[in-house]
């Protein structure tokens, strides 16, 4: 049973988030992320749950990197995800459909935007890997038409101020649990639909590989896949030394898994796989500080 609200609450924490993000758009962004970098050591210091919560998930990643080498990546991970609420609160400021490219560029769109232009229906697949709302920003400034699947916040005021920024572009957010008839039009008419994907979804998930360990994923990504014949483009933001790139790792066309008993749990094998490529490449841009594998096969003691 949910926890009933308290709106005082929620509204005094809504007005110190926008002035929070007030300050952060009227300062320069170098004094930005020098106060997120502070805020990310004071983070790792105080946050002991979520920085083991890490430090475990990444041993079980990479079991040849040193305790050192742990501890470098945990850092790292808790400065990206500082930095990127600086960058977030900043794009509505700055990003514009003329200058798109001052903030990410794409790394190979001929796999991506022939889906995008398309009339048939698309799965943008990714992760709470580099900054993924940066894509569906920018695939809105330009001129697409986007549909973002994102779980409603608990505060309404927050809600409100978030679904807002997601759709200041175009993009359209449908919410994750109560919202499925407005996701199943969108889909029949060929619609472009984002979702992150990489969630634990407890005892009723398909356990897939993931970085060396069974994983819970939804099911219902490859469900929507094949139900509605959806490419799904598997796709990262990473940042690199020259800026965000949008990047399309895999393209998965369900047609090819139509006579497949196992089917749904292929398509999440092979776009689980996508995903941690990317994250090899980028470790310290993933969300490591969440318990990616807490619901553990039958038998198994459960993670973290």
């Amino acid at each position: 049973m949910p926890k009933p609200r308290r709106p005082a609450l929620d509204y005094l924490v809504y007005l110190a988030v926008r002035l929070v993000v007030c300050v952060v758009q009227a300062v320069p962004p170098g004094v930005g992320f020098a106060v997120a970098d502070g805020l990310a050591w004071l983070a790792y210091r105080v946050d002991r749950r979520h920085r083991r919560v890490a430090a475990d998930n990444l041993r079980h990643a990479f079991p040849e990197l040193p305790p050192a080498g742990i501890d470098r990546l945990v850092r790292g991970c808790y400065r990206h995800f500082l930095r990127l609420v600086v960058e977030i609160a900043r794009l509505p400021r700055g990003l514009r459909p003329y200058n798109w490219r001052k903030y990410a560029r794409m790394g190979n769109g001929h796999l991506s935007v022939p889906h995008v232009l398309s009339d048939r229906a698309t799965l943008v697949v990714t992760g709470h890997f580099g900054n993924w709302e940066l894509a569906g920003y920018v695939f809105g400034a330009v001129g697409f038409r986007t549909f973002a699947v994102a779980r409603v916040l608990d505060n309404p005021y927050l809600e409100r101020f978030l679904k807002g920024f997601r759709q200041h572009t175009g993009q359209t957010i449908i919410a994750k649990k109560d919202d499925f008839p407005r996701l199943d039009a969108a889909l029949r008419r060929g619609g472009k639909v984002a979702t992150l994907a990489d969630q634990d979804a407890g005892p009723r998930g398909v356990f897939v590989g993931f970085f060396g360990r069974p994983a819970s994923a939804h099911k219902a990504v490859a469900l929507m896949a094949l139900e509605f014949d959806a490419v799904m483009l598997v796709v990262g933001v990473p940042r690199t030394r020259a800026g965000y790139i949008l990047h399309c790792e895999e393209m998965i066309d369900p047609r090819e898994y139509a006579d497949r008993p196992d089917a749904v749990k292929a398509i999440t094998q092979r776009y689980h796989a996508a995903l941690e490529r990317m994250i090899r490449r980028h470790p310290e841009q993933y969300f490591w500080l969440h318990r990616r594998w807490k619901t553990r096969p039958r038998g198994e003691t459960a993670a973290g």
